[in-house]
């Protein structure tokens, strides 16, 4: 290596070094992504990237942006860092890589500028307001923004590419290229390193874990430093958000109740062998003609039809639920499932009491409603059922909804699940007791 090149990797690395202590001092939650991140003088870019190992800098490009914005360089750094507790670069999977990496890029500008950070703040450009003013999302994630894009006009895209581009993502594509794996990576120097890209499924947990742990240190140990992190936090939360398992959720609403079956679990061999040696094979014991299950029998399916809830998505999740919870045997023969459509009022209760049935309702099912939310005529009416006998046997109901109306304050006398489409809700408003579940389009296209 000749002193020159030597001396440009000394230069590049004490300025990330700088940027990277500016950054913590002010922002010491993130102490463990700062730390994750080596640099490497890599002249395949132009600009600076990363893979979620290492940052990859071209000296030219640093060290002039370095001289001329300091500030601007702690803020592409901690857009990089950004992408990785986000983990932007191992989640492209089948989308449009164009669309995604402004998606991806959006999102975390978006996080910046609401920063309040000496190191990284800047006053918010007019022209990039309304770039967000025009996404109409009341949560600028990748996913959501991505979901926006696709259905936008490519010169309004390339406008937006040159707004919010600060790094480059090239390396990402190394990460979703499996062939790539046991290529070596080209060196500055014309050489090879020794060492593959690295594994994409490795670097997802990895900053999986970080954001995992990053959020923690934000809610606990660094709350005082929270007061200028924008909305950060927020975006954590519903990244890290556990995902329940949703077949596992629905067997919390089963009862046991004896149903008529063999139950050959009750059924002693031994008995048996000895009886029919003993009185010239005539048994002694039987097989029981019934068993205790554990099993659906009441049930509430709540669907608000108000908006963004309304059409082909609501039937395609009844479709689905149901779909599920028949393959998996979760209901008796016998059953009273009431489908309750609602916005802020009831619009329809479709009572269903055999499963064969169920299947042929939903092909013939009419979305009605899309008006105001308010969740509490839903609570009121199955209360009322409750007092008059129709369901006894409740354990829970599931709600599905975008999550913008109006929760009842009480906790009702059984379990209920808010299915929240995608992260389009806000998180203060939806009560203690309630369980959420975040489902994506994508979860209900494939069947969960």
């Amino acid at each position: 290596m000749n002193p020159l090149h030597q001396e440009l990797i000394q230069i590049g690395n004490r300025i990330l070094s700088i940027s990277r202590s500016e950054l913590y001092l002010s922002m010491r939650f993130l102490d463990l992504a700062l730390s994750s991140l080596s640099y490497d003088l890599n002249l395949q870019t132009r600009t600076i990237a990363t893979d979620g190992v290492h940052i990859f800098y071209n000296p030219n490009y640093l060290v002039t942006s370095y001289e001329d914005d300091p500030v601007g360089v702690n803020r592409t750094y901690l857009h990089m860092i950004l992408h990785c507790i986000f983990r932007h670069m191992t989640q492209a999977e089948t989308r449009d890589l164009d669309d995604w990496n402004l998606a991806c890029d959006i999102a975390v500008e978006s996080i910046l500028d609401s920063m309040e950070y000496p190191c990284v703040h800047r006053l918010v450009r007019d022209r990039r307001q309304e770039y967000y003013d025009s996404l109409n999302l009341s949560v600028l994630n990748a996913e959501q923004i991505y979901d926006v894009l696709v259905d936008m006009p490519y010169i309004e895209k390339m406008a937006m590419q040159k707004e919010f581009l600060a790094d480059d993502h090239k390396f990402w594509e190394q990460l979703q290229d499996e062939e790539q794996k046991n290529q070596p990576q080209q060196r500055p120097d014309g050489g090879s390193a020794d060492t593959p890209p690295p594994d994409r499924d490795e670097v997802d947990q990895k900053w999986q874990d970080i954001s995992q742990k990053t959020q923690t240190s934000m809610e606990t140990f660094h709350r005082e430093l929270n007061l200028m992190a924008g909305n950060l936090q927020q975006q954590l939360q519903i990244e890290n958000r556990m995902r329940y398992d949703y077949r596992a959720f629905l067997r919390k609403f089963a009862v046991i109740r004896e149903e008529v079956r063999l139950d050959p679990d009750s059924f002693d061999y031994g008995f048996y062998n000895y009886s029919m040696q003993l009185y010239e094979n005539m048994p002694m014991l039987e097989e029981l003609e019934y068993r205790e299950s554990k099993k659906i029998h009441d049930f509430v399916i709540a669907v608000d039809t108000s908006g963004s809830c309304s059409g082909e998505l609501v039937r395609r999740f009844l479709e689905q639920t149901v779909s599920m919870l028949l393959d998996s045997g979760n209901f008796f023969r016998s059953v009273n499932v009431h489908i309750i459509q609602c916005d802020a009022d009831i619009q329809s209760d479709l009572k269903i009491t055999d499963t064969t049935h169920l299947h042929d309702v939903l092909q013939t099912f009419d979305v009605k409603g899309n008006g105001d939310t308010d969740f509490r005529p839903v609570f009121r009416y199955v209360e009322q059922l409750q007092q008059q006998g129709e369901l006894i046997h409740l354990q829970g109901m599931l709600f599905f909804t975008d999550g913008f109306g109006i929760y009842p304050q009480k906790r009702p006398p059984y379990d209920v699940a808010f299915l929240f489409l995608d992260n389009n809700y806000a998180e203060h408003m939806v009560p203690p007791w309630a369980m959420k579940l975040v489902l994506s389009k994508d979860d209900i296209a494939k069947g969960f």
